[in-house]
């Protein structure tokens, strides 16, 4: 008898700690990343994607080496009446203040994605903050609008990463669905690509000068429009307040 009270308690036992795990990978309200439990540490999580019911997606732009498609890109948008994301390098804004300056006037978003494009998990928490402050400056300068958005070079990161990223006032974007257009896949292929994974919320991953964007564009925003999205910048997608982030990193109302 005294051995079968024993593995009740033993039973419970083991649910209770389920249950806190559980618990622990759903993250506080309106926090910039999730907590995922895993054994005594909390992992935190950026922003992949969106759980919402309307036929909205973000098209982003990874800005680091040259500029000569970037106008042309804007041109595209422009025609196709659609948002985006670009995400600037402090060393692309420097080199280029005239397209950054267009690339605002235009309307479309602009968000950080570090200053030199170093990998983030490399760094201390203080060379962390001065990619970040310094990237961050350079596009205030020419704009002079808050940057409200972060994505890390290689989408690598840490805790110490995103408990300073949140502690700046800046959301931390990833993606969902990558064009892998830096392969040099085809326009085709990269909008077949994109149309097979994409759903409400998603956030697509694209490079402004990869080999065959002005190809994939146009083709990916005529499927997308024709599928009945609307396609917007992250800043249009993601909610701003009163919301968490799951394990998967997909953005929730609460």
């Amino acid at each position: 008898m005294k051995f079968v009270v024993i593995r009740k308690k033993i039973f419970w036992l083991g649910v209770i700690t389920v249950l806190c795990m559980i618990m622990l990978s759903i993250n506080v309200c309106g926090g910039a990343s999730a907590s995922v439990f895993f054994g005594t540490n909390p992992r935190l999580v950026p922003i992949y994607s969106v759980d919402t019911q309307e036929k909205k997606v973000a098209i982003s732009f990874d800005t680091a080496w040259g500029a000569d498609k970037t106008l042309k890109i804007l041109e595209i948008l422009k025609e196709y009446d659609c948002n985006a994301t670009f995400f600037m390098v402090g060393f692309w804004v420097e080199k280029y203040p005239e397209m950054v300056k267009a690339i605002d006037e235009q309307g479309i978003e602009i968000g950080t994605h570090s200053n030199t494009h170093p990998d983030f998990v490399g760094l201390s928490e203080s060379q962390m903050e001065l990619e970040l402050k310094t990237s961050i400056d350079s596009i205030q300068k020419i704009t002079g609008k808050e940057i409200k958005l972060f994505r890390a070079p290689y989408g690598s990161y840490n805790n110490t990463m995103l408990n300073l990223t949140q502690k700046m006032g800046l959301k931390t974007i990833q993606w969902d669905v990558d064009t892998l257009d830096w392969k040099g896949l085809s326009g085709v292929e990269i909008c077949e690509r994109v149309m097979s994974r994409v759903k409400p919320g998603s956030i697509i991953l694209n490079h402004n000068n990869s080999d065959h964007v002005l190809d994939a564009l146009p083709l990916m925003l005529e499927r997308l429009k024709n599928a009945g999205y609307k396609v917007v910048s992250v800043g249009e997608l993601i909610y701003d307040s009163d919301y968490y982030i799951d394990n998967l990193g997909i953005q929730r109302k609460n």
